[in-house]
């Protein structure tokens, strides 16, 4: 019987091994076959899978990582020292992919210099109903409606409380959806006193279509009350954290003239520009496909150039005044140069990360090594 169970256990532990060996060669060398498998599920199903296939990814111990040989791309030329933080690359991960903190310091392994957890909430919430994650693969984009879903700010603060590995974490804060505007202050404060010990910056989410009135708050009276209260709290602490706003995509130039007034009234640090948007133009994907997912923001391919153009407008008109962290329809090495040449100082990468796979991190910091 002994044997019988060593046997067992052997055989396992090869099938595991298989597994994670044709996990990685497909996933660096022909990232484009599984891709096309997961593909053929519904898009937070596979998300779901992922995550649970990530975590025990990553249950072996951090120096144990070989696959971060494959991802991690180590060069001086890499690092930059914002907003009093020293990245070891300026590529990392934006908000909505790691929303509860699970899997921050194995995704470390895949290169990124940063990873942005949230959005986050006082309380955990179901978001919006399901469906509510459709993919537009002929635009290699993505719609999402997910209303903040989350765990709440106390499940998210038990989980970086036992962070292991140097990664920079930023934390990506909203209001509950049930939380009525004139009290979402309470809210962002609520989320920024608990969180402040545990990440390295912050992101005050006004910008996604998916909350009920949220984009609201982007108007410049509530916004700087919100910026106000903040920052108040902030200069109170022994040290005090990096702060940013993310805006999102459609907003005009006048209102992006008012973005930057309010961050010189404020003393904020700097913008992440930009979140999904509402318009769908110039997409590829049929009308009728459209109609039927219907609401929802835009991410992706199709967001490259308008998230381009506000990042510009933004870094010229404050004559570079503060920090960008450029976001929105990277999917390859020059996407990305385009964007910091435009004026970003950091980038992020979701939706490209999805189409692309994490190959994608090491191409873009071998080519800013040579830019």
């Amino acid at each position: 019987m002994l044997l019988i169970n060593i046997i067992s256990d052997q055989i396992f532990t090869i099938l595991i091994l298989t597994i994670l060996c044709v996990f990685i060669y497909f996933t660096v060398f022909n990232y484009k076959f599984i891709r096309n498998i997961l593909f053929l599920f519904d898009p937070e199903t596979i998300h779901h899978f992922s995550f649970k296939f990530l975590k025990i990814l990553f249950i072996i111990p951090q120096k144990f990582h070989f696959w971060k040989y494959l991802f991690v791309l180590n060069n001086d030329k890499l690092t930059k020292n914002i907003l009093g933080l020293k990245f070891d690359n300026p590529i990392g991960l934006a908000a909505g992919f790691d929303k509860d903190a699970k899997i921050f310091d194995g995704l470390s392994n895949f290169g990124f210099g940063f990873v942005e957890i949230g959005t986050v909430t006082p309380i955990g919430q179901e978001g919006n109903p399901k469906p509510r994650l459709f993919r537009l693969k002929e635009d290699k984009a993505i719609i999402n409606r997910m209303g903040f879903n989350n765990e709440g700010v106390e499940s998210v603060v038990s989980r970086l409380r036992r962070k292991k590995s140097n990664i920079i974490i930023g934390g990506n804060i909203g209001k509950n959806k049930l939380t009525d505007n004139n009290l979402a202050i309470n809210d962002y404060e609520i989320c920024f006193e608990k969180l402040f010990d545990h990440v390295d910056y912050f992101v005050v989410n006004v910008s996604s279509p998916n909350t009920p009135g949220l984009r609201d708050l982007q108007e410049k009276e509530p916004l700087k009350r919100i910026l106000d209260k903040l920052q108040f709290i902030n200069n109170s602490k022994k040290s005090r954290k990096p702060i940013l706003l993310k805006i999102a995509p459609d907003l005009t130039n006048s209102q992006l003239d008012d973005i930057i007034e309010i961050i010189k009234e404020t003393g904020l640090d700097g913008v992440v520009a930009t979140n999904t948007t509402i318009s769908r133009a110039s997409l590829t994907t049929s009308k009728n496909k459209l109609e039927s997912i219907g609401n929802g923001g835009l991410s992706g391919k199709p967001l490259k150039d308008r998230s381009t153009e506000v990042i510009k407008y933004l870094s010229q008109k404050s004559n570079k005044s503060f920090v960008i962290i450029g976001v929105g329809g990277i999917n390859s090495a020059s996407d990305a140069i385009e964007k910091i040449k435009a004026g970003a100082d950091l980038l992020q990468i979701y939706s490209g990360f999805i189409y692309e796979g994490p190959s994608l991190v090491k191409n873009i910091n071998k080519s800013l090594i040579n830019l």
